[in-house]
């Protein structure tokens, strides 16, 4: 019943900017990390960018700099900030999260549909 919805993604010309959002939904008691993964055609999923509960961030170096992970806690979302956007940023972006659902004794990870992101040169 834990459910992560994207949504943001659209088509940009090189050098522009998009701002992806992903809530989560559902009986959620508390949500830990969450996370934004990317994945190409052809090409395997890749870790773009994390933030803890506390708002500890990581990004991927080929990201570093154009992009920023936010999240919200008031209202389950997290947020990816993309800026300076290059064609080789192309692909589905899926948002991922460690949720504790309602009732539950531990975490688990969940994952986003995905939304596609579509840079033009």
């Amino acid at each position: 019943q834990v459910q992560l919805v994207e949504s943001g993604g659209g088509l940009v010309q090189a050098g522009g900017s998009l701002r992806l959002s992903c809530r989560a939904s559902g009986s959620i008691f508390s949500i830990n990390a969450m996370a934004w993964y990317r994945q190409a055609p052809g090409k395997q999923r890749e870790l773009v960018a994390t933030i803890t509960s506390r708002g500890s961030t990581n990004y991927a170096d080929s990201v570093k700099g154009r992009f920023t992970i936010s999240r919200d806690n008031a209202k389950n979302t997290v947020y990816l900030q993309m800026n300076s956007l290059k064609p080789e940023d192309t692909a589905v972006y899926y948002c991922n999260a460690d949720i504790s659902p309602r009732l539950m004794a531990d975490y688990s990870t969940y994952w986003g549909q995905g939304t596609q992101v579509t840079v033009s040169s």
